[in-house]
C-alpha cells in the first residue's frame, strides 16, 4: 500500500493536466470579457448611427 501512495505522489502527469486546465479557463475568460466589451463598443456606435438617422 505504501508503494502505491509513493508512486502515486511521484507521478506528476496529473500537474500538467491541471495546469493545462487552469490556463484554457483563463483564456476561455478573457476571451468573454473581451467579446462582451466589443459588443458593448458595437452595441453604442450603432445606438448613436440610429439616433442620428431622420
Amino acid at each position: 500500500m505504501s508503494n502505491l501512495l509513493a508512486r502515486f505522489f511521484r507521478d506528476e502527469s496529473a500537474t500538467a493536466s491541471l495546469d493545462y486546465a487552469i490556463i484554457g479557463g483563463l483564456v476561455s475568460i478573457l476571451i468573454v470579457i473581451g467579446a462582451t466589451a466589443v459588443g458593448t463598443g458595437t452595441s453604442a456606435s450603432f445606438q448613436n448611427a440610429a439616433t442620428k438617422m431622420p
